[in-house]
């Protein structure tokens, strides 16, 4: 089979690292609040590809983590008037309640971020010793300037991305485009203790430290959102290959994103409608047969229209199912009675 690779750009015959075996990892929910369409667009997609590739013969271990610590848990938490490890195990629950039904079965291991941080604090303490991080402050970057090939996989190169929107300024960088590993905790926030004082990680690094533990130094497949290419993964792409000494994912894969009025749906746009809403009014599997009725890495515009579309094309193969279940139970000597071939017709 051929997977198209992001990092490539193109598609490419399937080789694993060990044979009819399959290390896979994809990021997971930043869990603050219930999963939209455009969330369960990436879920389904890839439990999707898991079951094909297990129908192929693959086994697969499948990796796919929740950020329970983020800046958005923490001020949703304040909100809410509860702690962050509440919220979070609140939302992991019923993220899987979701999944459920939908029928995405769970994947091998989901790590937690707060649940791995030596592995975290590991991972950062060995970047700073190969000069490819440093600290300041109480704050730990990864930098840039040092990490070959920085932008492959998002095709970005650096002196584009130091005027860029999407780089944060912050005067202790020694590079504009570095980003952080450890942050210290600002007062009231949930923090852990490390070399470096209390404070927490970055986005970026819980991925590759997860990723190491649970598959090792190379996987095979590595899978997201298309709005993860930058810069999520390329950062982890940096981070996990300064650290380990080799090539990450052999394979990059990325579905494409849930559109309303073909812009991008989002929390953040406020343009977006939870897989409970939408519940509501339509069946799991009919939102799961809508969501998988086009290519995976082919944006998708979502209305109720285009949803009762798929709910009317759902309808006509369970019906079509039904009629050819019914004619084989009533088949004699290997022949339908007439009556039986009009329905199955149908």
């Amino acid at each position: 089979m051929k997977i198209h690779n992001t990092l490539t750009g193109k598609k490419e015959t399937l080789t694993t690292l060990i044979p009819n075996q399959i290390k896979m990892y994809t990021c997971g929910q930043t869990v603050y609040n219930d999963i939209h369409i455009g969330n369960a667009r990436f879920y389904v997609a890839y439990d999707a590809i898991r079951r094909y590739l297990e129908y192929k013969g693959y086994k697969v271990k499948y990796v796919q983590n929740f950020t329970d610590i983020e800046d958005k848990i923490i001020q949703r938490a304040a909100e809410e008037c509860t702690t962050t490890c509440e919220l979070a195990e609140k939302y992991i629950a019923r993220t899987l309640e979701d999944l459920t039904a939908l029928n995405v079965r769970h994947a091998t291991i989901h790590p937690k971020a707060t649940e791995e941080m030596p592995e975290i604090i590991a991972m950062i303490e060995k970047l700073i010793q190969s000069s490819h991080a440093y600290h300041i402050n109480g704050s730990v970057y990864f930098n840039t300037a040092d990490a070959e090939g920085y932008g492959k996989l998002s095709r970005k190169k650096i002196e584009d991305l130091i005027s860029g929107a999407r780089v944060e300024v912050d005067p202790e960088k020694q590079n504009p485009t570095d980003f952080i590993l450890w942050k210290p905790a600002k007062p009231g926030e949930p923090y852990w203790e490390s070399p470096w004082g209390n404070g927490r990680p970055g986005w970026h690094i819980e991925c590759s430290a997860m990723a190491l533990k649970y598959l090792g130094e190379e996987i095979d497949i590595h899978g997201g959102g298309g709005d993860l290419i930058f810069p999520h993964h390329e950062n982890e792409i940096a981070q996990s290959e300064a650290a380990n000494g080799k090539n990450f994912a052999r394979y990059w894969m990325h579905s494409g994103l849930i559109t309303v009025n073909h812009k991008k749906m989002s929390k953040s746009q406020g343009n977006f409608q939870t897989i409970r809403e939408i519940a509501e009014r339509f069946s799991y599997d009919v939102i799961r047969f809508y969501l998988v009725s086009g290519h995976y890495r082919a944006p998708m515009e979502f209305t109720d229209e285009v949803i009762k579309a798929a709910e009317q094309g759902l309808n006509r193969i369970k019906n079509c199912y039904r009629n050819l279940t019914h004619a084989e139970k009533t088949t004699s000597n290997g022949l339908v009675d007439e009556t039986t071939k009009e329905s199955a017709d149908k």
